[in-house]
C-alpha cells in the first residue's frame, strides 16, 4: 500500500525513531509533523497534550496516512488511549523501555530519565510496577533538556552542566541502566558516553518501536509493495534549521508548515 506512515512528536526529537523506522522499512513514505512551537509537551497539562494529539493526528489523517506513530513519551502516556478509541487507523506508541532494563540489571538499580508529563503518568507507572518488581526505579525529569535540543545546542556547556547534574544522583545510587524516556534524549548519547562509566547500559526504545510498526503494518497488510525510493516529508512549525540538520536523507523534503 502507497500511502504514507504518519509520525507526531512534540519537535524534533522524534526522527530518532524515524531513523529507526526508515531503516527497518525502506519502501515506506513518511509524513513526520514536529510541532516544536509547542515543545516541550512535558510541562503541559493532560488536556492540552491530547488537544495537541488529537490536532496532529487529524492533519495526518488528512494527508491519507495509514498509521500514525506517536513518536512522544508524553504524548503516548497521556493521549494515545483517545486516539486509538477514536480514530479507525492503527497506533503505535512510545513509553520508556522499562521491560529491557529491568531484565539487564544487574545492580537493581535503574534510572529513567524522562519528562514530568511522562513520569507522572499511569501508564508510566503501570508499566513500571508490571515489569520492575524488585527493581529500584529511580526517576529523573530532565526539566530543560528538550528546549536545548530544539535550540541546536546538544553539545554545548550548558547541556552538559544540566546532564550531569540530572545523572549524579543516580549514580550514586548504583544504577547501571539508564533508560531514556522521551524520544529526544537520544540525540544525547554523546554527551551522555561522555559523562557516564563505561559500564552504564543506555537504553532507548527507538528499534523496538520500529518493530513493533512493522509488525502492525504487516498484520493488517498495510504493507507498502513500492520498489523505488519513497519521499519522506518533514514539516515543523519553527525554525528548519535544526530538523535539517538531523535528517540525513536524500530523499527527505523538510519545510515550515503552520500547524
Amino acid at each position: 500500500m502507497a500511502k504514507p506512515i504518519g509520525i507526531f512528536d512534540s519537535g524534533v526529537g522524534g526522527t530518532s525513531i524515524w531513523k529507526e523506522v526508515a531503516k527497518i522499512l525502506p519502501s515506506e513514505k513518511t509524513i513526520y509533523l514536529a510541532d516544536s512551537a509547542n515543545a516541550p509537551y512535558g510541562e503541559k497539562s493532560k488536556e492540552e497534550i491530547l488537544r495537541l494529539s488529537i490536532k496532529n493526528t487529524e492533519y495526518l489523517l488528512g494527508q491519507g496516512c495509514k498509521i500514525v506513530l506517536v513518536a512522544c513519551n508524553t504524548a503516548t502516556t497521556n493521549a494515545i488511549d483517545y486516539l486509538r478509541s477514536h480514530y479507525a487507523v492503527p497506533f503505535i506508541g512510545i513509553e520508556p523501555a522499562i521491560k529491557p532494563a529491568a531484565l539487564h540489571t544487574k545492580t537493581k538499580k535503574v534510572g529513567v530519565l524522562a519528562t514530568k508529563g511522562t513520569l507522572s503518568s499511569s501508564l508510566f507507572h503501570n508499566t513500571s510496577k508490571l515489569f520492575a518488581e524488585g527493581i529500584t526505579v529511580l526517576e529523573q525529569e530532565g526539566k530543560g533538556l528538550v528546549e536545548f535540543i530544539e535550540a541546536g545546542k546538544i553539545q554545548s556547556k550548558e547541556m552538559k552542566t544540566l546532564l550531569q547534574g540530572f545523572l549524579q544522583p543516580m549514580l550514586d545510587q548504583n544504577i547501571d541502566c539508564l533508560v531514556l524516556g522521551c524520544t529526544h534524549y537520544p540525540y544525547l548519547m554523546p554527551v551522555l558516553k561522555d559523562i557516564l562509566p563505561e559500564h552504564i547500559n543506555i537504553i532507548d526504545s527507538g528499534e523496538a518501536v520500529a518493530r513493533q510498526t512493522k509488525a502492525v503494518l504487516e498484520q493488517h497488510k498495510l504493507l507498502s509493495d513500492f520498489d523505488g525510493d519513497p519521499v519522506h516529508v518533514f514539516y515543523t512549525n519553527a525554525e528548519v534549521k535544526v530538523l535539517k540538520e538531523l535528517i540525513d536523507s536524500p530523499t527527505a523534503q523538510v519545510s515550515y508548515l503552520d500547524f
